[in-house]
């Protein structure tokens, strides 16, 4: 049986950070950069003090409920991470059968010559991400750890190879590590 008790939630804010409510929107601000997101629910409460957040249920609670505080409480703390360190995925470019040029050309990265195609792979690059290309390595970094998530995955879908034995034909971009990035 469930307990239907009241469930709530803090989050201190760090020097530095400031954030915003502007109804079902929480913006947030700090050194590296802001970001914002839509976070409403008509069973939690969401009050903003000086020092922290403070997420609430109203009324008696269900498992849904304690769900979605959870989920909003993840989603500030990796808001509040991601503008004082941001999240930065890295890429291995892997050519073993043809050599692949993988290059930045404006808002678009072409994958050139992968497994011998003439024509190049395209992938447009998100707003708010940063893409470095260092020898065979591909550093997305961004504020926001979904969009460097979503970023790192497209280049890697890109280069995703079918109807081939995956032993043999290993070519492609890989993500080999993400997380905060250090500084």
């Amino acid at each position: 049986m469930i307990n239907k008790k009241q469930y709530s939630a803090q989050i201190e804010i760090p020097e530095g950070v400031s954030i915003n409510l502007d109804g079902p929107t929480i913006n947030v601000n700090g050194p590296q950069g802001s970001t914002h997101r839509k976070l409403a629910h008509p069973k939690i409460n969401i009050n903003l003090n000086a020092t922290q957040i403070s997420l609430s249920t109203l009324g008696n609670v269900s498992k849904r409920e304690k769900k979605m505080l959870n989920t909003f409480e993840a989603h500030i703390k990796n808001m509040v991470g991601g503008v004082t360190k941001p999240y930065n995925y890295k890429l291995k470019i892997c050519s073993g059968h043809f050599p692949m040029n993988v290059s930045i050309d404006k808002d678009t990265i072409l994958i050139k010559n992968f497994l011998g195609e003439k024509i190049p792979r395209k992938v447009n690059v998100l707003k708010n991400v940063d893409v470095n290309i260092n020898g065979d390595f591909i550093s997305v970094s961004s504020v926001d750890k979904e969009l460097a998530g979503k970023m790192s995955s497209r280049l890697e879908q890109a280069t995703r190879i079918t109807n081939r034995d995956r032993r043999r034909f290993m070519d492609g971009l890989w993500i080999i590590e993400k997380g905060m990035q250090n500084e």
